[in-house]
C-alpha cells in the first residue's frame, strides 16, 4: 500500500448514524462511526488496555466505548473515561487509540492513510457532479487492489474477457495506447482496431486527442471510464489486505431524469456493468503473485503502456512515501 493518501474506504451508506461499523480496510482492523453531527470518525479497532476489538462496543455520541471494560474513546482516540477509576478519575494519557483522518464527499468515506498533517488538502475527484444520478454494487475479489486498478488500465484483454460484452467486433490490434501523468493523475485514450495488415501504431504516429480521456486514473484507487458527457462508470478499488480488494461501481448519467424511469435506467447500467466486472473478476482471480509489480517476472508488449505507467509510479510513490527511517 501507498503510504500518505487518501483512500477512498466505505460507502457513506455503510456508516449509518448510532452504529458502529467494524471493516478491514489497507491490511488494518478499523472502526467506524458518527458522532451527533454526522461526521464520521475512524480509529483502529483494538483497545490498547488488553486487546479488544472496539466494534463490538457501545455508540455513546461523540465516544466509542469499549465491550471489555467500558473505557470511552473520543474522535481523537483519547480515553476519556475509565469506570472503575470513577467519574472523577483521570485515564492515562498513554491510553489512546489510533485515529485516521476522515473525509467525505460524493457519498464516498476517505481515509488519510499515513503520517499525521495539519491542514490536509482534500481528497481529488472527477468531473461529476450533482447534476447525475447513479446506482452502484459493491463486490470482493481475491486479489491485491493493484491488480483491480490495472485491470481497468489493460487494453488488450478487451476482445478475449469480453467477447460478447464490451469486446464484441473483433478489434485486436491496439494503436498506442496514448497515456499522459500528470499530478498524479493517469489519463488515457485507446485505439483498439480490427487486424488489417498493418502493424499497430506507436502513440508518436496517433493525432494529438481532442475529446477528454476515455479513462481516467487518480491515485492510490479511483477511476472512471467517461462513456460520454452524460454517463461515467467509477470504481474505488478498495485495499482490504494483500490478498483481498472491494470493488465499488457506480453508474453515473444525466440523461435519463424523470425519478421512476431514471432509477430503472440506473439499475439496467449497474446490472451490465456487474456483468462485465464479473468476466474480468474471473480472470483477474488467477493472476499471480496477487499483487502487481515492476519485477514480477511478467513480460511486457508496447501495448502495455498504460500498465507500466501505473506500475512505476505507484513504486515511486510507494518509495517517497513508505520509509521508515
Amino acid at each position: 500500500m501507498i503510504r500518505n493518501q487518501w483512500y477512498v474506504v466505505l460507502d457513506s451508506k455503510e456508516v449509518p448514524r448510532g452504529k458502529l461499523v467494524g471493516v478491514t480496510r489497507l491490511g488494518e482492523n478499523l472502526v467506524f462511526w458518527r458522532d451527533p453531527q454526522g461526521k464520521v470518525n475512524c480509529l483502529s479497532d483494538r483497545c490498547p488496555h488488553l486487546g479488544a476489538s472496539l466494534r463490538a462496543g457501545k455508540h455513546k455520541g461523540d465516544r466509542l466505548a469499549c465491550p471489555f471494560h467500558g473505557f470511552e474513546y473520543d474522535a481523537a482516540g483519547q480515553c476519556r473515561y475509565i469506570p472503575a477509576l470513577g467519574r472523577s478519575g483521570e485515564p492515562p494519557k498513554a491510553m489512546a487509540v489510533t485515529t485516521y483522518p476522515t473525509f467525505e464527499a460524493h457519498r464516498l468515506i476517505w481515509i488519510w492513510w499515513g503520517e499525521p498533517r495539519e491542514n490536509l488538502s482534500p481528497p481529488r475527484w472527477f468531473d461529476i457532479d450533482g447534476s447525475f444520478s447513479y446506482s452502484s454494487y459493491k463486490n470482493l475479489w481475491p486479489v491485491h487492489y493493484s491488480r483491480m486498478a490495472e485491470n481497468q488500465m489493460d487494453v488488450i484483454h478487451l476482445p478475449f474477457v469480453h467477447y460478447n460484452t464490451i469486446g464484441r467486433g473483433g478489434r485486436m490490434v491496439v494503436d498506442g495506447p496514448y497515456v499522459t501523468l500528470e499530478d498524479d493523475v493517469i489519463r488515457m485514450w485507446v485505439y483498439n482496431r480490427v487486424d488489417d495488415g498493418t502493424p499497430a501504431r506507436k502513440p508518436s504516429e496517433l493525432p494529438q486527442p481532442t475529446r477528454p480521456p476515455f479513462l481516467e486514473f487518480i491515485f492510490p484507487n479511483i477511476w472512471q471510464n467517461r462513456i460520454s458527457d452524460d454517463m461515467r462508470i467509477f470504481a474505488a478499488f478498495v485495499p482490504v489486505d494483500e490478498e483481498h480488494g472491494m470493488f465499488y461501481m457506480r453508474f453515473y448519467q444525466r440523461q435519463v431524469r424523470l425519478p421512476i424511469l431514471r432509477e430503472l435506467f440506473n439499475w439496467t447500467g449497474v446490472l451490465g456493468s456487474i456483468y462485465i466486472a464479473n468476466q474480468d473478476k474471473r480472470v483477474v482471480s488467477t493472476q499471480m503473485p496477487k499483487q502487481s509489480s515492476l519485477r514480477s517476472g511478467e513480460i511486457f508488449l508496447p501495448s502495455d503502456r498504460i500498465i507500466l505507467t501505473y506500475r512505476r509510479r505507484r513504486e515511486e510513490l510507494i518509495a517517497q512515501n513508505n520509509r521508515t527511517d
